[in-house]
């Protein structure tokens, strides 16, 4: 099937603003004593807030350690200290690839959309400079099944008004994928720790995304 629309994660393919979920996550999961490292943040990848606090208190074995207002208090004070982060960031954070790829999909009438679970999606994509390059960022205040669940991803495809088949999808998490594949994406992988489902193309960054090759 003729690709007509790509449809992008946000944090870890376009910018590395995943970097400061971790600091974040981590910061507050100290304050509470509970532990927290980067192999659990593997789990974190494209999965919401509240099910990211989840799978932490779950690792340690806290989960009836907080009332249900407690939790939401808490991931709160998790995205303060994150958006606090994302301030700092310019459109020097892109990654690199990015751009000249956006630019060739854009040239070639695709459209383009940012599958993100963030509810942060749209300020950060402002702090980069390249928020009005999309015609569609998926409102993750919606979406009701955090990824590997292929909502986000078909909700995208609806808001384009793009058949899913025709939809490539770009994730560097394993749930992502599982998502895109879910939706009846062809999926391309930026950098996966393979669990399960391997995506259609594997790239190990960005710099290795190659519009003319991969999008037919």
């Amino acid at each position: 099937m003729k690709t007509k629309a790509i449809i992008f994660d946000l944090d870890g393919v376009l910018t590395d603003s995943a970097k400061y979920h971790y600091l974040a996550w981590k910061t507050l999961s100290e304050e509470l004593g509970l532990t927290f490292n980067k192999e659990i943040n593997e789990r974190l990848k494209g999965v919401s807030r509240m099910d990211s606090f989840q799978i932490i208190l779950e690792v340690n074995h806290a989960e009836d350690r907080f009332s249900v207002q407690e939790k939401e208090k808490l991931i709160e004070k998790k995205n303060r200290i994150y958006v606090d982060y994302i301030k700092t960031m310019t459109p020097d954070d892109i990654l690199p690839g990015i751009l000249p790829f956006i630019g060739h999909a854009k040239k070639a009438g695709l459209k383009l959309a940012v599958a993100s679970v963030s509810k942060n999606a749209g300020a950060l994509l402002s702090a980069l400079g390249i928020a009005d390059q999309f015609d569609y960022i998926a409102d993750a205040a919606k979406i009701k099944k955090s990824k590997p669940d292929p909502e986000i991803f078909l909700d995208c495809a609806q808001g384009l008004r793009v058949e899913p088949e025709n939809c490539v999808g770009i994730e560097d998490a394993q749930a992502g994928i599982e998502a895109i594949k879910a939706a009846g994406m062809q999926a391309i992988g930026i950098h996966v720790t393979i669990t399960s489902q391997e995506p259609d193309i594997h790239l190990q960054s960005t710099e290795e995304l190659d519009f003319e090759q991969m999008i037919r």
